[in-house]
């Protein structure tokens, strides 16, 4: 598959040939969504936290006798169904929501996620992605003259560039990580993939030689 190149002022200067071992696969919508339910789980900080009867304080005292006073029995004022009481069954810290996929299910889904925004014309591929100092102004001018202007855009850069790394993380719409770490949901969740030229030389040695 061919896709065009463009240059940072969003001219077109040529076409480049998308690896079909990466961009070329089989879509399996299970297997997909199987991936993204899983790395969503795993995201999931579970802060959510209710006591129980036993970790709020007081209702150490029984609220009145047991029999005689006409009303229902009570043992302690921390009781779920009194005003201040403990929660029953709510939401704890200790749940663990992680979800473990193998390693090769999870190149899989990205290799198919790759696929789609491909087929689809959302794969963008620029000849160089650098500027001079890390200023936000300089990254959203490059950006500005893409057709991704305004759409939730995902750049996946060859390595580190800590420069271009801070002067994107504040444009909108925009998230930046390197290859080595693209993953099925953030491709999925984001529009347009703009990569430089050499990310596909990097994606070619780390996913294809490793998966032989």
């Amino acid at each position: 598959m061919k896709i065009d190149i463009y240059n940072q002022m969003g001219e077109k200067t040529g076409q480049a040939e998308l690896p079909k071992e990466i961009f070329d696969v089989k879509l399996s919508k299970d297997l997909l969504h199987q991936v993204a339910v899983s790395q969503m789980a795993n995201r999931r900080q579970g802060n959510a936290h209710t006591k129980d009867r036993g970790d709020v304080s007081g209702g150490g005292k029984k609220p009145w006798r047991q029999k005689g006073t006409g009303r229902a029995r009570a043992g302690s004022t921390r009781s779920p169904i009194w005003k201040g009481g403990g929660v029953t069954f709510g939401p704890t810290n200790e749940k663990v929501y992680k979800k473990i996929v193998p390693k090769k299910i999870k190149r899989a889904a990205l290799f198919m996620a790759l696929t789609e925004k491909a087929k689809n014309n959302f794969v963008i591929l620029i000849e160089d992605l650098k500027i001079k100092t890390a200023k936000t102004k300089l990254a959203a001018g490059i950006l500005e003259k893409m057709p991704t202007l305004g759409k939730t855009t995902l750049i996946a850069l060859p390595e580190m560039d800590n420069d271009f790394i801070l002067a994107s993380r504040n444009i909108d719409k925009t998230k930046i990580m390197q290859v080595k770490d693209l993953n099925a949901l953030d491709v999925l969740n984001n529009k347009y993939l703009i990569m430089p030229k050499e990310s596909i030389k990097v994606m070619q040695d780390l996913f294809i030689k490793e998966k032989k």
